[in-house]
Parts: structure tokens; sequence; C-alpha cells
């Protein structure tokens, strides 16, 4: 929102500049679509690709910041961010310098921290496959990603990235990244909201995707990381079992 400030005579130059500053430095609403569940209000930004803003009350969380800055401006800036994976289209050291605050706390594979400078290291908690920790107001369990079809397994090899798993209150929120219908996505249970990938050659299919989500019902799905796909036949081959609530957004707005 623009404030506008009229000129007033017991307004002094230097108390003007000041609320303009002030107004100028407030941080922008997290806006997206807003899910209630349980104990708080979960809000979705896509932002591009792979990236995305979480909203959870008065926490915001960052999954895989990339790209031009620009598009994180009318964002507030994020408590926590996750990391999924070594790729350009996950992990970009610029964005994050840029998008981090001072206090932001970070999540990522051994890979990933690895390659982060002390400053962003010291505020990482380092998680492999299985492995549960608890940032803020988060439960986050990192859970496999890993390609399963042959062509495929130089692309994401089991064990290099994570996938993630968050809890907040009583919602439960599953962050695929770069994965094929593997086992371990097929046995989650109690999901609220997934966001769930597909583009050949680097992840899965469509049908391996909708299959995938039939298996483990999150009560919302949205395809992300989806360039190329046909989100729409997706949308279709899920909603054909009933019971999951398929949300196709824009992740390649300009």
């Amino acid at each position: 929102m623009n404030t506008r400030f009229s000129a007033c005579p017991s307004l002094t130059g230097a108390l003007l500049l000041a609320l303009r500053l002030t107004a100028a430095e407030s941080p922008p609403a997290m806006t997206g679509d807003r899910i209630p569940v349980g104990e708080g209000t979960w809000i979705v930004h896509p932002v591009q690709h792979a990236t995305f803003a979480l909203g959870w009350n008065d926490k915001v969380l960052y999954v895989d910041p990339v790209g031009a800055t620009e598009r994180f401006a009318r964002l507030p800036r994020p408590d926590l961010v996750l990391i999924t994976d070594i790729h350009g289209d996950h992990f970009n050291l610029d964005t994050l310098h840029a998008v981090c605050r001072e206090t932001t706390r970070l999540v990522a594979p051994p890979a990933v921290a690895e390659r982060l400078p002390e400053e962003l290291r010291s505020r990482t908690t380092v998680l492999t496959n299985g492995q549960v920790t608890k940032v803020l107001d988060f439960t986050i369990e990192a859970v496999p990603m890993y390609n399963l079809t042959p062509d495929r397994l130089r692309y994401h090899p089991r064990g290099r990235g994570n996938g993630y798993v968050v809890a907040a209150g009583s919602s439960r929120v599953y962050i695929s990244g770069d994965t094929e219908d593997i086992p371990e996505m097929r046995r989650l249970r109690d999901i609220h909201i997934a966001f769930v990938c597909m583009n050949l050659p680097y992840t899965m299919t469509v049908e391996q995707a909708a299959d995938a989500v039939r298996a483990f019902r999150p009560r919302i799905v949205y395809p992300y990381h989806y360039r190329g796909s046909d989100v729409e036949r997706f949308g279709r081959l899920v909603e054909q079992q009933g019971g999951i609530e398929v949300r196709i957004r824009d992740w390649y707005r300009p």
C-alpha cells in the first residue's frame, strides 16, 4: 500500500522525511493463497519454478530462493530458508545474501552446507535424509529425494538432496524437491499441503507424479517445478480418485 502525506504546517521537513522512511521500511505483507489449518494459517506464494515462500502466522519461510532479487521485493524477508539441492535452480549464493536477514536461519543437506560461506554456514542446520530438527515454530524432517529411472540416476543420486516435511502445530507440509515417485513419498501420511515436482528428464512424468499423490493423499497438492509439463493433465489424473484438491498456479510468470 502506498502511503501519501499531504503538506501540513505542523510537520517539519525532518519529521516528514522520517515518516516517509518509516513507511518505506515497513516490511511488506505476505500475500498468496491462505489455507487455515488447525492453530494457524499457511500462506502460499509461488515465486518461480522451484522457488516459493510460505507464511505461517508471523513467520516466513523461503524454499530454494534463487533468481533476480526483484522477485522477492514484495515479500517479507525470511525467518527460515530451506534448501533442497546443489543445482542452480535450487541454490544460489547471491540470492541468499540478498534476501536473508542477519537473523535468518537455514536448513540444508551437507552437499549444500559445504558450499556456504562461514557467515551463512554458522546459521545453518545440516540435515541428512531421515533427520529431524526444530527451528523456530517448525519441526522439520529431511526426507529422501532421488531418481529411480536408470537414465535419470545421474541427476539426483540418493542421499545428496533433501525433500522436507515441515510441521507447524498439527499441520504437515511436504516439499518434494527434485525426485521421482519414490517409495518414501508414497508412504507419507497426514500431509495437509504438498508441493510435488514434475518435469523431464530431471524428475518424473505427470503420470508418475499423479500416481504418487494418489498414494499418499495430501489434502491439497500444488504442482511445481513443472516446466514443460501438462499440469492440467496432472490435475485430471489426481482428481479421478477424489478427495484431493489440486491447485494449479503460475510459477513461470515473467
